[in-house]
């Protein structure tokens, strides 16, 4: 006989959501992943142990908004983040196809309703703090879930100095403090420096490694 915890599970993995539980930490990390490379991989495993998070999601982008350029086809970054990601507790997901947002903001709306009970946290690496005040709706993601930075190479002090940073600098977790992000009341935000791979998705297309088709 299935359990109610087996049943809630395979009924949420063939609608194509993951199965979270109330009260699980979970970390988001979203992107196009155009494409996935060991940056990510070194920002996720860092987040799962600092910020002590049960599971994470990453959350493959139809596309970015704020890109002109066109990434690769869905189906071929996602199966390319699975090959690369393989961890027991990261999941690969295109759940903002699947919700149809186009937003970060919408989909965390859309999150929260789904998976009442779970505490989300927003990851994102430092260079997307600097221009993170130009998102849609930027304020109301600080408002709503703790928000969790990663620094990378060359993206510390702009980071810092960047307008969301000024705006809700009071609200920011020391470090030391990175273990209780995900159960703080929000606005909370927490900055880390992690050691991490000198590498982006375009310096990977621009050497030729990758192509949209």
């Amino acid at each position: 006989m299935i359990s109610p915890q087996n049943y809630a599970h395979q009924a949420a993995m063939t609608c194509g959501f993951p199965y979270l539980r109330p009260g699980m930490r979970v970390g988001l990390l979203g992107g196009s992943f155009d494409p996935p490379h060991m940056g990510h991989v070194q920002i996720s495993l860092a987040a799962l142990k600092r910020f002590g998070l049960d599971r994470m999601l990453w959350l493959v982008s139809p596309g970015n908004p704020l890109k002109s350029r066109a990434p690769a086809t869905l189906e071929r970054r996602v199966a390319a983040a699975r090959q690369m990601m393989q961890h027991p507790r990261i999941e690969i997901s295109d759940i903002e196809a699947r919700l149809g947002t186009r937003y970060t903001a919408e989909t965390l709306r859309h999150l929260r309703a789904r998976y009442p009970g779970v505490r989300f946290v927003w990851l994102m690496g430092a260079d997307n703090l600097t221009h993170f005040h130009r998102w849609k709706d930027w304020r109301e993601i600080l408002e709503t879930v703790p928000v969790g930075v990663l620094a990378r190479p060359g993206d510390r002090i702009s980071a810092r100095l960047s307008p969301a940073a000024k705006i809700y600098g009071q609200y920011r977790l020391k470090s030391s403090q990175s273990h209780l992000l995900a159960g703080a009341e929000t606005p909370a935000w927490c900055f880390l420096n992690v050691p991490m791979i000198d590498t982006s998705s375009t310096e990977i297309r621009a050497r030729g490694d990758w192509s949209a088709t």
